[in-house]
């Protein structure tokens, strides 16, 4: 098990890049099963879950390996359609994998996949677009089954929320199907105009990008691509709550401040300097300045508040002056975290989707345990904030996102380190 020590009231400065996005380059990852060519995605960070896909495509066939930075697939005749229970039980992002091997091999069984323990989240809008396109979908309780006859074909089908998950699976899907399919109700995340951009590459004929409506002429073979994957969002957010909570001055460049503009606006109500040129974000904040609170903040699908960002803005809002509120209206269980804030002196109550915060909160060292990676993340930020010294137990769900956010961190002066421990 990792261990960060975190000694707080350190200022930050300097400059920090975000690396390729996790919710993009796992995705593109299993796109590229699709391609009748070789693929190449660029400069990739060794995360946590990339190493388990990388795992998951070697167990089923794929020919895929790190080429320096870059991450290398070259084309083969046979895949096989089982996913094993071990990978796909430890990330959420084992079903991108449905719809291509469905496509390549005619069936795929995956155990129920895993990742952070946010409360339910189903695959049933997955399930029913690949149904409508000719699929045969069989529960078994702890998997699932899909089948093929023949070719999918090309189905107008209507999300009855826009799921990210899903629109990426039937964008998967609707490439090698017979005919146009056209997705209605589809999520609008740069993550989904981030997997269009490689499909298109590859030579999929898709229009609507940015918009609810996504229209998709099937049945054209897909060739390779180079593609770098968009800049890490979250991650632009994370450094941007920890300079909030820390006090400093740090430029985040490499990122389009768009894609992240609700939580810089966020952060600016708070008393946060936030000054935009191009792709870089200035902020600034004054250690010894207290942050405003009285923030009610609602979590939601693009361009609302992100869901991931939320723990972040918590974190941020401890120590600031006022009572705030955040409801999530995505994920049932956002704010595992609050047990942590509170061992950090933190008066925080979570109930349901909905976490209050009293504010105005002195926070001070405690041992405390990541609840998953953005809850873990979250803890970080707030330990920043804290007198003396925070120790904080992560079994494993950081690196999940993060390639080494205490040396990140560390990096721009904080008094952050990470070292394994016993589990």
């Amino acid at each position: 098990m990792q261990m960060i020590t975190i000694t707080g009231k350190q200022a930050l400065h300097g400059r920090i890049r975000p690396a390729a996005a996790k919710n993009s380059t796992l995705p593109l990852l299993a796109a590229t099963l699709l391609c009748r060519g070789p693929c190449r995605l660029q400069e990739v960070p060794a995360l946590a879950d990339v190493t388990t896909s990388l795992a998951l495509l070697q167990a089923v066939g794929a020919d895929v390996r790190r080429c320096g930075a870059d991450l290398c697939t070259r084309p083969v005749q046979t895949l096989c359609g089982e996913i094993p229970e071990c990978l796909a039980g430890a990330m959420r992002s084992s079903v991108f994998y449905l719809a291509p091997l469905l496509c390549r091999t005619g069936y795929v069984r995956l155990p129920l996949p895993g990742g952070c323990r946010l409360g339910p989240r189903p695959v049933d809008i997955h399930l029913a677009g690949l149904a409508a396109m000719g699929a045969e979908v069989e529960l078994e309780g702890i998997a699932v089954t899909l089948r093929r006859k023949g070719p999918l074909h090309g189905v107008d089908f209507t999300l009855r929320l826009p799921s990210v998950g899903a629109t990426l699976t039937l964008l998967m899907a609707a490439c090698c199907a017979r005919g146009r399919t056209v997705l209605r109700g589809a999520a609008q995340e740069p993550e989904i105009g981030d997997m269009v951009h490689f499909l298109q590459a590859c030579g999929a004929r898709i229009r609507g990008c940015g918009t609810p409506v996504l229209t998709v002429d099937g049945g054209c073979p897909l060739a390779g691509t180079a593609h770098r994957p968009l800049p890490d969002r979250i991650a632009a957010a994370t450094y941007a709550a920890a300079l909030a909570a820390a006090g400093g001055e740090i430029e985040i460049c490499g990122c389009d401040p768009a894609v992240y503009g609700a939580f810089l606006r966020f952060l600016a109500e708070t008393g946060v300097a936030v000054t935009r040129a191009g792709d870089c974000v200035r902020l600034a904040r004054d250690p010894a300045a207290p942050l405003r609170g009285g923030a009610r903040l609602t979590a939601d699908a693009w361009p609302a508040f992100a869901t991931d960002t939320a723990p972040l803005a918590a974190a941020v809002l401890l120590t600031a002056a006022g009572e705030s509120e955040i409801y999530d209206r995505l994920f049932a269980n956002r704010f595992a975290c609050a047990a942590g804030f509170a061992a950090l002196g933190a008066g925080c109550t979570a109930q349901g989707r909905r976490l209050h915060i009293d504010g105005g909160a002195a926070l001070h060292g405690a041992a405390v345990t990541a609840p998953d990676l953005r809850g873990g993340a979250a803890l970080l930020i707030a330990a920043l904030a804290a007198e003396g010294q925070t120790t904080l137990r992560d079994p494993g769900h950081i690196r999940r996102g993060y390639a080494d956010l205490p040396g990140e961190l560390h990096s721009l002066g904080a008094d952050c380190t990470a070292a394994r421990g016993a589990a």
